[in-house]
């Protein structure tokens, strides 16, 4: 009886009947955890492409070859070392017991920031299919190319998970040489890597191919605000974030990465002290120069230990004792630093931002001047935050009215006028900064010309782009790993049989030893990672 070959995720089996080549009808199964839909359509094209191109094609799956053998012993390696690792802390090491907290410190920040919306269950489903076809292709045109034709391609679900195969003729599979078999069975895994590879290529090539229809990294624009985000309030679709705290901002990137700095910041400026003593300790902070004239206005809370507060739509302020104020010649000014010692003020924070800056906390500072700034009509006063608050001021272009959105980003950011500019606003966010992280949408690109439609399209591109790349990474390595059901198998078992020093049976007993272990191995990993991630 014949037999037929079938990949479905590098997986091979071996059946008792053998469809022929030209199959008009398929039955497809459908049960209450698998279903699958078959196909022959692409039989005739795939064999003829693969024969006629037979001699370039087989010259492409043989770098193919040697590719997957280096991605295999790397993965040995790998999975050699990690073993070694979960035995040494089996037999209770103690400093792989403080390496394994400190991975799980890592795990646990990382899936604590992570976010899972709709979308992106979308973009993973569609990265998915386009992995798997991509690998499904590369094992039907290296068989084709070898002169063996498919006899189907189908499409599965499995419970939830999508996934693909194509099947084979096992007799005419099993004829071939070994360097054929070896070029038909990492197929999946070079055209993975490929995939990788252009996927990576159209990201940075990204603002390049798109420069003629968008600006890149001069300034993260907003695709959309959550309605539960503290920012809902201020950003609206279509703004560009200018700058954090003074810190200009160009791109998404520099967005993530200033919050993760001002967050640190905030936590550590805080730990161990209280609220007052944390803001008096802070010399060094975020101030605004408050003239005395606004200082008499406002209101004056007495301070009595911590519990001190000004009124919801006020917010509280303590003065900065600056060195050199203290030495200015002003007796306004030191009898002002004596009276302010034991209480703190209360000011509206729309009318303190548009006050000058003092402090060494802000991004932005002129060298040639002293850490107050304040002249001597002023005293610099810092907010009174709570421990794990943060003040943080935002600056934002908006194109409303139309003709901010003619003017170009040069024009709204100069340093000069940005703060009498009326296409610039500003506003002070306080509270966890961390939570206005992933509750703002942002694109590095905007549209060269003021209209909403694709706003979306540079976005949507890249986020697949950075889906596929990874989907493809993890299926290739998958399909590395010297295991059950996977190309893993078939590219160990032609490996072995170049040991001809071995007998057969001493040979098979080896492979099977060889997958048990990388099975066994793959699997506690796998389970290690997942509990970490809990």
């Amino acid at each position: 009886m014949e037999g037929r070959r079938v990949r479905r995720f590098g997986r091979w089996r071996s059946n008792q009947t053998l469809l022929p080549v030209r199959v008009n009808r398929l039955s497809n199964i459908i049960s209450c955890w698998y279903c699958d839909c078959k196909s022959s359509i692409l039989n005739e094209p795939l064999f003829r492409f693969g024969r006629r191109y037979s001699r370039f094609l087989k010259a492409w799956f043989s770098i193919g070859v040697g590719f997957s053998l280096a991605v295999l012993s790397s993965v040995i390696m790998i999975l050699l070392y990690e073993i070694s690792q979960i035995l040494r802390f089996y037999y209770g090491n103690t400093q792989m017991s403080n390496m394994m907290s400190e991975y799980q410190f890592v795990f646990s920040s990382t899936i604590s920031g992570l976010t899972i919306s709709l979308a992106d269950v979308g973009y993973l489903c569609l990265s998915s299919i386009l992995s798997v076809s991509v690998h499904e292709l590369g094992h039907a045109v290296a068989a084709a190319s070898e002169g063996i034709q498919m006899e189907y391609i189908a499409v599965f679900f499995a419970v939830l998970f999508p996934g693909a195969l194509v099947a084979f003729n096992h007799e005419l599979l099993q004829a071939l040489s070994k360097v054929s078999a070896l070029r038909i069975y990492c197929a999946g895994v070079w055209h993975n890597a490929v995939l990788c590879a252009v996927c990576a290529w159209a990201l940075l090539l990204q603002p390049l191919i798109l420069y003629p229809f968008y600006i890149h990294d001069e300034g993260p624009m907003v695709l959309d605000v959550s309605p539960t985000s503290p920012l809902s309030g201020y950003l609206s679709p279509g703004d560009v974030i200018i700058s954090l705290d003074d810190i200009r901002i160009n791109n998404v990137q520099e967005w993530s990465q200033i919050i993760a700095v001002l967050t640190e910041r905030s936590h550590q400026n805080t730990q161990n002290h209280s609220r007052l003593e944390n803001s008096l300790k802070r010399s060094v902070g975020k101030g605004y120069c408050i003239p005395s004239s606004l200082v008499e206005e406002g209101k004056h809370v007495s301070l009595e230990g911590n519990g001190a507060s000004c009124p919801d739509e006020l917010s509280a302020f303590i003065i900065i004792p600056c060195l050199d104020q203290a030495m200015a010649e002003d007796d306004n000014l030191e009898v002002s630093h004596q009276r302010d010692g034991g209480e703190l003020h209360c000011f509206y924070a729309k009318d303190v931002l548009k006050l000058e800056k003092c402090g060494d906390g802000w991004g932005r500072l002129h060298n040639n001047r002293s850490s107050c700034l304040c002249s001597k009509e002023e005293a610099c006063f810092l907010p009174l935050l709570s421990t794990g608050v943060a003040w943080v001021e935002i600056i934002y272009s908006s194109p409303s009215p139309l003709e901010c959105s003619q003017l170009g980003r040069t024009h709204i950011v100069d340093d000069d006028n940005s703060r009498e500019n009326p296409c610039v606003k500003t506003f002070v966010f306080v509270g966890d900064i961390i939570s206005i992280k992933h509750s703002v949408l942002l694109t590095s690109y905007q549209p060269r010309w003021p209209a909403k439609f694709g706003a979306h399209l540079p976005y949507v591109l890249e986020k697949f782009l950075m889906f596929t790349f990874h989907v493809s990474l993890t299926l290739a390595f998958l399909n590395s790993l010297p295991v059950y059901f996977l190309d893993g198998e078939a590219i160990s078992e032609v490996i072995i049989h170049y040991f001809r020093i071995l007998s057969p049976r001493r040979r098979r007993t080896i492979l099977q030893y060889f997958l048990f272990g990388g099975t066994v191995a793959s699997i506690l990993i796998f389970a290690r990672v997942f509990l970490l991630l809990l």
